[in-house]
């Protein structure tokens, strides 16, 4: 592999074996996966495109852009896995490479090698750039509308404040404000340091880059208003956008050192790098793209940190700027430090089963402990001898290969091979596989009128392709539920059980 002459088709190949090709591997995840597709699929069935609906009922959890995206690959490719995850992937694909094309005209095309292959094969990534979520498609409409406003700042063209604006507005219909917030602050703050704040005002106010942003943005906004009235304002910004920063929505909360750990294992095979680019902020001051792309990870690992809601993926916001800031140190580095952690968290994953029965006692969550009674058996010999053979390969290239660069594609070989082929298909069968069973067992039967007792699992709307109900099961009723509450029956069939989770026709309640 030569990175001089081949970048391109190296990274092309990271991204096909790291996006494209696990599309299939793994089951729908829940609950966020579950949500989205089975969102996606009552769209296709209802015919409503503006307002988007889940197990029947309005959803203001996120814009439109994602469904619309995926409703074209589902009616292209079929109601799938593949289909549904499809367009995240694409996105990721356009992210990677805006990272690389944007890295190489302000850098060089060594770094922009660096910094995209960085993004290509982290870890958290690797878990959300193809995911049938909205993340991977708003990640890469705000890489895009940040590289846009640098550009303009660099040059001065026009141009540039109307591709922002563009930008800007596609990822307001993808994941609303944040889309708008994070360029518009961050701009702010890095111009107003510079002594450009009347730039900064004759960019935000352009007329033409607002009638893009209007003309793209607004038509389903309105839409959707006219559609839902007040519960459209209520749902969407007060409750999904606004209490998300003041409060704590479904138990996501956390410290504010959240996003600390997140970071460090996120950033994995190359945190090393990002450790590194981050000790070193002082210099930044004087070099006007290491401190634009500094301020850009800043704000949103700050402002995150003080959210009242906390989720992993709300800090990939901000990562993109520090693949390239990471990438800038790719010529003093030691091994050990990419090698160890990475052999760490593979020694770790190789004996997750020991380690969970190990404290099962501590465990509360009763479906957690179901499910560790299968680990054994999910997490069978063949996935541990797969966790110890990358082990040894890794042992190998840190031994055998002196070439740096072949030493960094190797890690990030590694990488994307634990997680995509033995990581995630692991899980997914182990958490999600027999939702998906269950599901389409019950589409194949003809089951009506099915029950989702104290369990809330979407994607087994998307594989039975039909609504659930959640009222109080009664004799005669097909019911599915975790297996910890089958106790609250006294008589009931098993139409289909595994793992932890069962569907049940209950004889009597």
């Amino acid at each position: 592999m030569n990175i001089q002459k081949q970048p391109i088709a190296i990274l092309l190949f990271f991204i096909a074996l790291a996006f494209f090709l696990p599309l299939s591997l793994a089951p729908l995840f829940d609950l966020d996966e579950g949500a989205f597709s089975e969102a996606t699929r009552e769209m296709l069935n209802g015919g409503d495109y503006i307002t988007t609906y889940l197990n029947g009922e309005l959803r203001f959890d996120k814009p439109i852009l994602i469904y619309w995206f995926q409703l074209l690959s589902v009616k292209t490719f079929g109601l799938n896995e593949f289909a549904l995850r499809l367009p995240s992937a694409i996105a990721g694909a356009i992210w990677a490479m805006s990272i690389y094309f944007f890295t190489k005209r302000v850098i060089d095309s060594k770094i922009a090698f660096w910094a995209t292959l960085f993004m290509i094969t982290s870890l958290q990534i690797n878990m959300i750039a193809k995911a049938s979520i909205a993340d991977s498609l708003l990640n890469m409409f705000i890489a895009l509308s940040m590289f846009s406003i640098y550009l303009f700042f660099q040059n001065r063209e026009n141009r540039y404040i109307y591709w922002t604006f563009l930008f800007v507005a596609l990822g307001t219909l993808t994941k609303g404000p944040v889309a708008i917030m994070i360029p518009l602050v961050v701009s702010l703050m890095f111009f107003s340091f510079r002594g450009e704040f009347k730039l900064w005002l004759k960019m935000i106010f352009n007329p033409i880059g607002i009638v893009i942003f209007l003309v793209v943005a607004m038509p389903w906004y309105i839409a959707e208003y006219m559609a839902q009235g007040q519960a459209f304002i209520d749902g969407f910004f007060l409750k999904h956008n606004l209490s998300r920063f003041s409060s704590s929505m479904e138990k996501h909360s956390g410290s504010i050192f959240y996003f600390i750990p997140v970071l460090i294992v996120g950033m994995m095979p190359f945190t090393y790098f990002v450790i590194k680019a981050i000790a070193k902020a002082r210099e930044y001051i004087r070099d006007d793209l290491k401190l634009y792309l500094f301020i850009w990870f800043g704000f949103v690992f700050i402002f995150f940190s003080f959210s009242g809601t906390k989720l992993p993926h709300y800090v990939i916001y901000g990562y993109t700027p520090m693949f390239i800031l990471g990438a800038l140190y790719i010529d003093s580095f030691s091994k050990k430090w990419l090698l160890y952690p990475l052999i760490g968290f593979l020694a770790i994953l190789l004996f997750l089963p020991d380690i969970a029965t190990l404290f099962q006692s501590q465990i509360r969550d009763k479906l957690a402990v179901e499910l560790i009674k299968d680990a054994y058996s999910t997490f069978d010999i063949f996935y541990r001898v797969e966790l110890i053979l990358l082990i040894v390969f890794l042992i190998f290239v840190y031994k055998k290969i002196k070439d740096n660069n072949r030493f960094l594609i190797s890690i990030a070989l590694s990488m994307v091979i634990m997680v995509n082929y033995i990581v995630i298909p692991t899980y997914g069968k182990l958490m999600q596989q027999p939702i998906k069973e269950a599901g389409l067992l019950a589409k194949k039967r003809g089951y009506k009128n099915i029950i989702m007792y104290k369990i809330n699992m979407p994607s087994f709307n998307v594989y039975y392709e039909g609504l659930v109900s959640k009222e109080k099961p009664h004799s005669g009723d097909i019911v599915l539920t975790k297996v910890t509450r089958l106790k609250d029956f006294k008589d009931y069939e098993t139409l289909y059980r595994k793992r932890g989770f069962a569907l049940i026709k209950v004889k009597e309640r």
